[in-house]
């Protein structure tokens, strides 16, 4: 995408977030909401706070990365607790705990600030099945991606343009919770190893991709296929005793495995 093309998308984008003021963009950390955040701080000015949920099912390294854009850019910051992890339905793991998720994420905004909630939501999402979509229109959220006409391919381009390249490359990245299958209560200790999981098999084969998916039959290290492809004997039985050691220090149970990388794979819609 050229820089011609990326500017239009930004005045595009631009023009959406001057109809939210004041505005409240929720950032999770991820690229959309990261992004989001960084054109409506230059946009809105003074018109515009970030807020950034801190949970078990945040990776530490998302709240850093938040905390540190915000440190830099001179963002409007608040963190709180959402409060999903005191809603026992969001607890149980059924098909829609995305709904609750942000049923609670949105609630607690709306009771801190009476400002314009704002979304990452971009076109790509709406290709998918996203509970978390119904409990935004219940709150009144925008999504300014979505009304800007910009998928995840234009929100890098317009990140890139900025000259905020550790976005723009950052690979996709859902909240914790969804690595753990369908069914299975979402626990904080378990969450607090998928993280150290994926952090660890980051540090040793920087993977374009790593999922650490707790299922009813074992722990499963999923990995882009060019990492995986190019894992030796050694250093996979390396890897995986190494996070056996982890699982056993956070109190997990479950044989490791490594397997190629699937988009949702712990996900059941027809539990």
């Amino acid at each position: 995408m050229t820089d011609v093309a990326a500017e239009e998308l930004l005045e595009r984008l631009t023009a959406v977030l001057l109809a939210c003021a004041p505005a409240a963009v929720a950032v999770s950390g991820g690229v959309d909401s990261m992004t989001l955040a960084s054109v409506a701080a230059t946009v809105l000015g003074n018109e515009v706070t970030m807020f950034h949920a801190v949970s078990p099912a945040v990776p530490r390294a998302a709240t850093a990365r938040v905390e540190r854009h915000a440190m830099s850019a001179g963002w409007r910051l608040v963190q709180l607790d959402a409060g999903e992890f005191a809603d026992q339905r969001y607890l149980e793991n059924p098909a829609n705990r995305c709904f609750f998720c942000k049923q609670n994420l949105y609630g607690t905004l709306a009771a801190r600030t009476s400002a314009q909630l704002l979304s990452g939501t971009n076109l790509d999402d709406l290709d998918d099945w996203r509970p978390g979509l119904a409990a935004a229109a219940a709150n009144g959220v925008r999504h300014p991606f979505v009304e800007a006409q910009m998928d995840k391919a234009a929100i890098r381009a317009v990140a890139r343009y900025l000259g905020l390249e550790d976005l723009a490359e950052l690979p996709a990245a859902p909240c914790l919770s969804s690595r753990v299958e369908t069914g299975i209560p979402i626990a904080a200790r378990d969450l607090g190893f998928v993280d150290a999981a994926e952090t660890l098999v980051r540090h040793t084969l920087a993977p374009h991709t790593v999922r650490c998916r707790l299922r009813r039959d074992g722990i499963v290290i999923e990995l882009d296929d060019k990492t995986r492809v190019g894992l030796s004997e050694d250093k996979m039985m390396t890897v995986c005793q190494a996070l056996s050691d982890l699982a056993r220090e956070h109190h997990v149970e479950g044989q490791v495995e490594i397997a190629a990388y699937r988009r949702g794979s712990a996900f059941l819609r027809e539990h």
